[in-house]
């Protein structure tokens, strides 16, 4: 019997002698993404006043460089050498004390400016295949929890201490968020308010022209940002509170009022059913055409029930001045207001989760950044990739296709960037850079 020998790293001769080596060539889709949408650009105008004179690094440039460094996985400012290390890639960048003093410079004017550099980078993208197929705004609050003392830290509804930002998402992007003190209230209308005005500047024309759902679980169920989207003709579809009142009038509802709720599919859902209580609670207080709707599931396995549940049914109820007289339907799409978990845990994991200032004005700063490098991400998996990696989160998106090694050589003032060709995603690779590079230029 043969036996296959087997390397291991104890036979390798390692040496720091190697050039043109790129560990993060998968990384660059980022940076060429931002520069063919015009984003690397519109920085550069929204930072130029804060250019110093003899600084020989472009601000937005810098700022952009972070952001495409936070969505490569770097979680502090530090993490810029990373990409600096390769400047045959990634150019030459600018040192850690510059970056650093760029995001410092960064005020509520500049944050205004960054925003419309963004809409404007957004706008492009959705023309390019980005939209999604309908409008729906989810506001969501989440904590971020540290470990250190910062300004306006504060104990969050979480139990642990830190801070408590709104976002705003739609699809698979974040369009706003504001970073808010870890007491911040979670049904805290004002706040709400601000970020729905922050949500619509980043909308295209072509989106406000048309049809908007503000989507929200009961902590956005206010009667300010009702009226709010009643005066943006937005509608609105709000999770509700299940009080006595409203307990009351589910357990009057006949057998014969529920009828079968339905999945995303529009497929009967098994165990589940809706009810329409409408004239039942009084809603007089809120937006004329108000609704309330219910929704009764049998609990799966293991699950809690609380005091507004009976009969071992779970009850959830929502309001929407939406006209569609198929409850199920309205229904199933509020239920997918749950999605919006899935844009703050990959928020998170593009700068989000770490603030590394003390002072709250610079972590704004890093907050909004975090918002530029979840966008980068997203219009990159969505111009220029395919399948699984179109809709993978960070992690996977990093091991697979970001931080790939790679080689550039030079040869009769052409350079060529060499994959590994035993990488089982390398055709990937190639493919995404094609697909950006035929992408306009916008400058």
């Amino acid at each position: 019997m043969k036996v296959m020998g087997r390397s291991t790293i104890e036979t390798v001769d390692v040496r720091a002698d190697g050039t043109g080596l790129s560990s993060r060539v998968g990384s660059a889709l980022l940076a060429l993404a931002a520069q063919r949408l015009g984003l690397t650009d519109g920085l550069s105008r929204a930072l130029a006043g804060t250019r110093e004179r003899r600084s020989s690094h472009d601000p937005g440039r810098v700022l952009c460089d972070l952001a495409v460094m936070a969505a490569d996985g770097g979680r502090c400012v530090s993490d810029l050498a990373a990409l600096a290390g390769q400047p045959a890639l990634f150019g030459s960048l600018a040192s850690v004390s510059t970056a650093r003093r760029v995001l410092l410079s960064i005020g509520e004017t500049e944050l205004d400016l960054i925003r419309q550099a963004r809409a404007l980078a957004r706008e492009r993208a959705w023309r390019h295949g980005v939209a999604p197929g309908r409008v729906i705004l989810d506001f969501d609050a989440t904590p971020i929890t540290i470990h250190s003392e910062k300004e306006h830290a504060a104990g969050h509804y979480k139990g642990a201490f830190g801070f408590n930002p709104l976002l705003a998402t739609c699809g698979r992007e974040v369009l706003a968020g504001i970073l808010r003190p870890g007491n911040a209230g979670a049904n805290n209308a004002a706040d709400h308010l601000s970020v729905l005005d922050l949500a619509l500047e980043q909308l295209p024309q072509s989106a406000l022209d048309g049809e908007i759902l503000a989507r929200s679980d009961s902590a956005g169920a206010s009667h300010d940002l009702a009226f709010g989207c009643r005066e943006c003709r937005i509608q609105f579809s709000f999770g509700y509170a299940i009080d006595e009142r409203v307990r009351k009038a589910i357990l009057a509802l006949s057998e014969t009022a529920w009828r079968p709720a339905t999945d995303q599919d529009g497929e009967p859902r098994e165990g589940a059913w809706v009810a329409e209580l409408t004239g039942h609670v009084n809603l007089d207080s809120w937006p004329s055409g108000t609704r309330l709707i219910c929704r009764r599931e049998r609990p799966h396995p293991g699950a809690q029930l609380s005091f507004t549940d009976h009969d071992g049914h779970r009850f959830q109820c929502f309001i929407t001045d939406q006209e569609d007289p198929d409850i199920a339907a309205l229904e199933a799409v509020h239920r997918q207001h749950a999605e919006v978990e899935d844009r703050v845990k990959t928020l998170k994991a593009t700068g989000a989760e770490h603030l590394p200032f003390h002072s709250f004005t610079a972590n704004a700063a890093w907050f909004e950044l975090a918002l530029l490098a979840h966008d980068i991400m997203v219009w990159t998996q969505q111009l220029a990739l395919d399948g699984e990696h179109r809709l993978a989160e960070p992690k996977r998106l990093r091991y697979r296709i970001l931080h790939v090694a790679g080689q550039i050589t030079r040869h009769a003032r052409r350079t060529t960037l060499h994959l590994p060709a035993d990488w089982p995603w390398a055709s990937t690779i190639l493919r995404a850079f094609k697909r950006l590079q035929t992408l306009p230029a916008y400058g």
